[in-house]
């Protein structure tokens, strides 16, 4: 059985589960998820889980996500992309090169950010771009993001398109910080093109295309696996007593004698576990007791 997380390129056009699925026809293994939604204009890193990895892409919440994105200014639309019905134009002439930057730099930190209504978010258990399409009169709750950075790589006053760089949290999106920027310059903004370039251990560098993937043998195919574990950079690491390894497998807490974090965890206080250099799965630590989360070798 193959298991492990590989770094997939989406190409445009597709949706994230149109990813999953190819996958699933091609590797014959029912149990394969990805790991953050891209819109189907969007290109780029996607980690795709396969089999046994599938219990672990809830730790990956506290990966930052990294994008290059395309805007245009002087245009609004009701997907808040190019690709939706164009709601109205403005003259853009007046804004200033500096009034840009500044719009940018204040974009920053943690943000109350308004999901846009063409989203996959679920709404009474319908998806919110669905009823969006129905025109069906609905709201969305503002959530806290964080914007870690931003910047501006390429302006042209001219057409108005501007590429920038921006590293920031689950859960943000891109579309709706153009929107918000091009209403804070009184001229409006839309998304013209996006790539996700990084996500946690991810990067965009070591990707590889979906298609090319489907062409590979099963064995160059496990080239492109990467260890569930080496993929979980937030979760500190804990090594295991030899004596407790059936203990955890069989889901009972291991008392702080029992245990050594060698690696601090940057999420919830959840650590990867390991005996023997052999990773048991996760844990978290409570009150110094050692509890199991998730066991993922348990055969041993």
């Amino acid at each position: 059985m193959i298991n492990g997380v590989i770094n997939v390129n989406k190409p445009e056009g597709w949706t994230s589960q149109d990813v999953c699925a190819k996958l699933r026809s091609r590797l014959h293994i029912r149990k394969i998820g990805h790991t953050g939604t891209l819109d189907p204009m969007a290109t780029g890193v996607l980690p795709i889980c396969i089999a046994k990895a599938t219990r672990i892409i809830e730790y990956y919440d506290a990966d930052y996500k990294s994008y290059r994105a395309s805007m245009r200014l002087g245009i609004t639309s009701d997907t808040l992309d190019i690709t939706g019905e164009i709601l109205g134009t403005c003259d853009y002439a007046n804004v200033s090169e500096n009034a840009v930057r500044e719009a940018f730099k204040a974009y920053t930190g943690v943000i109350d950010q308004l999901p846009p209504k063409y989203s996959a978010l679920k709404v009474d258990g319908k998806r919110a771009y669905e009823l969006a399409r129905e025109g069906v009169d609905f709201e969305l709750k503002s959530r806290k993001i964080e914007i870690a950075s931003n910047e501006i790589l390429e302006y042209k006053p001219e057409d108005g398109s501007i590429i920038f760089d921006v590293t920031c949290s689950k859960g943000t999106y891109i579309r709706t910080m153009i929107d918000d920027i091009g209403r804070t310059l009184g001229c409006g903004a839309v998304m013209t093109a996006l790539e996700r370039t990084g996500s946690g251990y991810f990067k965009i560098e070591d990707s590889i295309g979906v298609e090319e993937l489907c062409e590979m043998s099963d064995s160059e195919i496990e080239n492109y696996l990467i260890p569930m574990d080496r993929t979980l950079i937030n979760l500190g690491i804990v090594q295991l007593d030899d004596n407790r390894v059936t203990a955890f497998i069989n889901g009972n807490e291991s008392s702080v004698h029992t245990y050594k974090i060698t690696e601090t965890s940057n999420f919830k206080d959840f650590y990867r576990v390991y005996s023997n250099g052999l990773f048991l799965g996760v844990a978290s630590i409570i009150n110094d007791s050692l509890k199991p989360q998730k066991v993922i070798n348990a055969d041993i």
